[in-house]
């Protein structure tokens, strides 16, 4: 069973696309968010994993299946207009804590 992850890179590149104004749909596969939600259900077994709100009221939400391990990483604007930025495999849950500083320089 894979896990789900989530990793800094990925949001950092998430962020970037967020900024980009609502021209980010054209050129990409976007729909109503019901009808993402229900195909990634559907078709290959992701739920939500992880939200966060970017700029402009844009929402970012990171899909997931726990059997197969597949994930994909959604823009919605205000819309409500969904669009898909990212997809892959081997996705795997961390709960990492915060590195400390430390302060022996």
């Amino acid at each position: 069973m894979f896990k789900t992850v989530l990793g800094l890179s990925v949001l950092g590149f998430t962020a970037s696309l967020m900024a980009a104004s609502p021209a980010l749909a054209q050129g990409r596969n976007c729909a109503p968010r019901e009808v993402v939600v229900e195909r990634l259900a559907s078709k290959y077994g992701e739920s939500r994993q992880a939200i966060g709100i970017g700029q402009q009221g844009m929402v970012m939400e990171t899909f997931a299946s726990a059997e197969s391990g597949s994930w994909t990483i959604t823009v919605t604007m205000p819309t409500g207009m969904t669009c898909l930025m990212a997809s892959g495999q081997s996705f795997e849950a961390l709960a990492e804590a915060v590195p400390t500083a430390d302060n022996d320089a």
